[in-house]
């Protein structure tokens, strides 16, 4: 069967979906995303990535290129017409199609709205927790609103790249004050040498993800010693263990920073906890 994408309003195979060079996603990066596990059938954390996605038209002034109810039938009709048990849904929205200039077009222009799915081997992800995985640090060089999940991805791509080449996994981002923010596409986490579980703070400079959000609530019926707030790199270098969240890693264990080996160099055993407890725990909206 074709792997099929939705594309402003028509269901097409991707030999076939396109959007227009006008586009301003293609043309400024003027649009925002959301990624959404699929799990078994059923979609992980639906309501919270749909109220992150109308947070961030709201924030860029763009409208919503379809109600919500329509966007979860489509997010649903993509992932059947694709056969995906287990995997992701992407969206993505963009301001629309007009001609090229740096301001607003008029506010009659029409959104543009793309959802495409894809499966996953989850046993792929459930081995990389088994081993743990490797990080590299940087400098955080995004622009000033990383909380909104928009199309500006440069400066994330940069880093991954730096990071592949390297032999790792993610890179986590460094900002001015020697403080992690985030990683480039995921969150980090640490539980210090003292037992505290850490994250940076759902500020301006990161991304406030649903998975991160999903795990607060859980962690506060776990009684663990928990902290929002900023970390050193030297404070991750000493981390009795880390990780990193997203849709896509759920939890994953980290095991180096910088070559230099978190703990004893294997995943942490409240990481691995946490993982296992995740989806017990999420909202799962069936097909």
């Amino acid at each position: 069967m074709s792997r099929i994408a939705y594309v402003n309003g028509r269901y097409l195979p991707y030999a076939e979906a396109g959007v227009h060079i006008d586009d301003r996603g293609y043309q400024f990066g003027d649009g925002v995303y959301e990624v959404c596990e699929i799990r078994d059938g059923a979609l992980i954390d639906e309501t919270r990535h749909l109220a992150r996605l109308e947070r961030s038209l709201a924030a860029l002034e763009i409208k919503a290129p379809r109600s919500l109810t329509a966007l979860r039938f489509i997010m649903r009709e993509v992932a059947a017409r694709n056969r995906v048990r287990d995997g992701m849904v992407y969206i993505q929205a963009t301001r629309g199609v007009a001609r090229r200039d740096h301001g607003f077009p008029d506010p009659g222009t029409t959104p543009g709205l793309v959802v495409t799915a894809k499966a996953i081997d989850r046993r792929i992800g459930d081995a990389r927790a088994a081993m743990g995985v490797r990080v590299i640090v940087t400098k955080d060089l995004r622009w000033a609103r990383p909380d909104i999940k928009s199309l500006q991805l440069l400066p994330n791509v940069l880093a991954k790249q730096a990071a592949r080449e390297r032999g790792a996994y993610e890179a986590w981002l460094l900002d001015a004050n020697g403080d992690i923010t985030e990683g480039a596409s995921t969150n980090a986490w640490i539980l210090t040498a003292a037992g505290v579980l850490v994250t940076r703070q759902a500020d301006q400079a990161i991304l406030r993800g649903v998975t991160r959000t999903t795990l607060l609530a859980l962690l506060a019926g776990e009684g663990l010693r928990f902290e929002e707030r900023a970390f050193s790199l030297d404070e991750a270098y000493g981390a009795r263990e880390a990780f990193l969240t997203s849709a896509v890693n759920i939890v994953m264990p980290v095991v180096a920073i910088d070559d230099k080996l978190i703990g004893d160099g294997r995943p942490g055993p409240l990481a691995l906890s946490l993982r296992g407890k995740f989806h017990g725990f999420a909202e799962v909206s069936s097909a």
